[in-house]
């Protein structure tokens, strides 16, 4: 059931936040730790790759691992760690693993348009397509941001999508 008034308390969603992005961190310092190691031990250095095999790279190891991770966590479990650890939970109109998958997508895309302004700015010197990307991924986060802090059911575009919405325990 979702709620037309959600009176999640800020400190919650910061708190939520907060978790997650460190299981975030984690995974990402654990990847690094990976991808160093078989660059050393087994192709004797970081290989030179092109802009393609780049963002295929933050593609593959990054965005989409967490977002299934997520994906998995809020479908099975009912919410990230940092859902759980604020006392928070997520709730489905239709509870089904296209929604949460659905709704990672769009929670995760600023990131992932993040990572391709980044990379093809590095292989272009940051011309306008860059740029544009990087424009495009912080209006997107600050959208998502603005909607899940000021919308009176606590709901961001993902959530609309999807038809999920987050809610105290």
């Amino acid at each position: 059931m979702l709620n037309e008034l959600n009176p999640i308390p800020f400190k919650a969603r910061v708190k939520e936040f907060a978790y997650d992005y460190l299981v975030i961190l984690a995974y990402l310092v654990l990847l690094f730790g990976v991808t160093m190691t078989v660059y050393l031990l087994f192709l004797g250095g970081v290989p030179q790759m092109s802009e393609l095999q780049s963002q295929l790279v933050a593609l593959v190891t990054s965005v989409i691992p967490i977002v299934l991770i997520f994906t998995y966590l809020d479908y099975a479990q009912g919410g990230s760690f940092g859902k759980k650890k604020a006392g928070l939970k997520l709730a489905y109109r239709h509870k089904s693993v296209k929604s949460s998958l659905l709704r990672n997508i769009v929670k995760f895309l600023p990131w992932q348009l993040g990572h391709m302004s980044t990379i093809h700015g590095i292989y272009t010197d940051y011309d306008l397509l860059a740029v544009g990307l990087s424009c495009v991924s912080i209006t997107l986060a600050a959208l998502l941001l603005l909607m899940t802090l000021l919308r009176k059911d606590k709901r961001h575009l993902g959530d609309l999508l999807a038809g999920t919405q987050v809610q105290v325990q």
